[in-house]
């Protein structure tokens, strides 16, 4: 466990961990018998490696004393990842999992505690891939802190799924100082991300092999507790914020401004985009501002701590190339606009339809 997470039960003696010898998951591994049994251990208990979840219980029980510690309010999410391929360019489905479910708690104002972990498992599916996906859910969990306590699978008949879905879920406890709404947009308020915009979304089409790239562009997948809590630190009265994953920065905005009933203006020039992401954007006919992000946030932010906010994101690994990309205004309500390179301007609407299928 991590040292921020309150005491968990005690778990008793540590249980033997048994070890699978088939190569790949066949139907006897979601029996509910020993051949299951044998995966569990051998793939996730061993490989997430906590005493709550050694355990082996129906749930994970935690002292409601410890999560008070953190702040008054508990913040709980959940999310599925279904994205095709498995591993891509900077990342995997395991990486998603965590860093997704760990973001969609941190944009609250919480710190995230405890995530469980539910897996759909296809006939056929090689155990050594499991392992890989397990390894990198941990490698994921220790760098934000967090631990995965729970979880179930399911083995369905081949055909009956596309290799492997994973549902996370999270419990974090939000501090006391914060009230982070997409609601809460104000006039005069300053726009920021953390960093270049489309990079999962490109790095899905190069694994894809839909798109060739001469530069090599990574998934920019990554859990971002650790940057949202100096921000917080920074200015305790960010108004909103939210991770950019499907439909990007401009769906994310489009949130704002309709939630707020302001008119939030973007300026092209200060967008961050990575010039062979935005070459190919313009290649295949995509908008940057529309593509999946997964280690990207939206921030608006009371004018007055803007730089100072900036200034405290850039000293972070995760927010090195933050931007401030536009402003909050009083105009119509429910508005994106973008100010073009060109000197001219456009509305960005919200995203209709899907640019990328399952992409996260």
């Amino acid at each position: 466990m991590n040292d921020r997470a309150s005491a968990p039960i005690d778990p008793g003696p540590p249980r033997r961990v048994a070890s699978v010898r088939d190569v790949s998951v066949n139907l006897a591994h979601g029996s509910g018998g020993r051949a299951m049994r044998d995966l569990i251990e051998d793939v996730f208990v061993s490989t997430f490696d906590n005493p709550t979840l050694s355990a082996l219980e129906d749930q994970a029980v935690f002292a409601l004393a410890g999560l008070a510690t953190h702040g008054d309010r508990l913040a709980f999410t959940t999310d599925s990842y279904v994205v095709d391929p498995l591993f891509f360019p900077g990342g995997d489905i395991g990486t998603l999992a965590v860093s997704g479910t760990v973001n969609d708690l941190a944009v609250c104002g919480a710190t995230p505690l405890y995530l469980s972990c539910a897996v759909v498992i296809e006939e056929g599916l090689a155990v050594d891939i499991l392992r890989r996906v397990a390894a990198s859910m941990q490698r994921v969990a220790l760098e934000a802190g967090v631990a995965i306590v729970t979880g179930d699978t399911k083995v369905v008949e081949r055909g009956c799924a596309d290799k492997l879905f994973i549902n996370t879920a999270g419990i974090g406890v939000v501090r006391g100082d914060v009230s982070i709404s997409a609601r809460n947009a104000r006039p005069g308020d300053v726009v920021i991300v953390n960093g270049y915009l489309g990079d999962h979304g490109a790095a899905i089409l190069v694994a894809r092999q839909q798109l060739a790239l001469e530069a090599d562009v990574q998934s920019d997948c990554c859990p971002l507790n650790g940057l949202i809590a100096v921000m917080l630190d920074i200015c305790p009265q960010i108004h909103c914020l939210r991770d950019a994953t499907r439909g990007g920065a401009a769906t994310v905005l489009n949130e704002f401004a309709q939630s707020s009933n302001v008119t939030i203006r973007i300026r092209e020039t200060d967008v961050p985009v990575r010039e062979p992401v935005q070459g190919a954007c313009e290649i295949l006919g995509l908008d940057p501002l529309y593509l999946a992000n997964e280690g990207k946030l939206v921030a608006v932010v009371p004018a007055d701590a803007a730089e100072r906010v900036l200034a405290a994101m850039r000293a972070h690994p995760a927010g090195r190339e933050a931007a401030a990309i536009g402003e909050v205004e009083a105009g119509e309500g429910g508005l994106v606009v973008m100010q073009t390179t060109f000197g001219g301007q456009r509305i960005v609407d919200m995203l209709v339809g899907e640019q990328l299928p399952r992409i996260c």
